[in-house]
């Protein structure tokens, strides 16, 4: 899938961009069951004319009232169209939750840099890391323009001088590049300060 937020996602597929939400259904399946002010009268009166004729459906959110008048193959048209889109729903959460996503998010910048501070990690948590990192390199770096690895140290280390443009060839250096590092150990405050002023000097990831 494509690298979007949620909240562009939900432009393209959500219940109101394709007529799904609840008042956007009862609209075509129904009429408001409305009270209108009667000048005449100087007070709201409500129209009676629908009353027992057709079912009625209140909205909890507001206490509007709708008569339902349409046939049963319209509503099961609905109930279809609905199931779908849950089953959309369903395959977007699982995707948002799953692999490099569950840890990094959905990475939707162009250029970046990511900082790799170990902090404590004693070797097989270490081994953890690489294994995230490499994940989201090959799942979600591949997708984007420029990219760079920094890891924060005593003698900062940096897999490129400035961000690359990303190809086949460069993330897998990249890659290999990270199961190269050496278990060293943690990286003071400073050190993690200095890897980030040094992401954040990259033209291409400041701009």
């Amino acid at each position: 899938q494509p690298l979007v937020s949620s909240s562009k996602w939900l432009q393209l597929h959500g219940l109101k961009r394709n007529k799904l939400s609840l008042s956007q259904i009862l609209s075509q399946i129904g009429f408001q069951h409305r009270k209108d002010y009667v000048t005449s009268l100087g007070k709201p009166v409500a129209s009676r004319y629908a009353d027992g004729l057709f079912p009625q459906y209140e909205r909890a959110q507001d206490g509007s009232v709708y008569n339902l008048t349409a046939k049963k193959e319209l509503i099961l048209h609905f109930v279809d169209y609905l199931m779908g889109a849950i089953e959309l729903y369903q395959q977007r959460l699982e995707w948002l939750t799953s692999a490099s996503r569950l840890l990094f998010g959905v990475i939707q910048e162009q250029c970046i840099v990511i900082v790799m501070d170990f902090g404590t990690a004693a070797p097989a948590e270490f081994d953890l890391c690489r294994d995230a990192l490499a994940m989201v390199l090959l799942e979600q770096v591949t997708q984007i323009a420029k990219f760079n690895l920094i890891r924060a140290a005593q003698d900062l280390t940096k897999w490129q001088q400035k961000s690359t443009p990303v190809s086949e060839h460069t993330v897998k250096s990249a890659v290999t590049w990270l199961w190269k590092l050496d278990h060293m150990t943690a990286a003071s405050h400073t050190n993690s300060a200095e890897a980030l002023l040094e992401a954040m000097s990259d033209e291409m990831v400041s701009s």
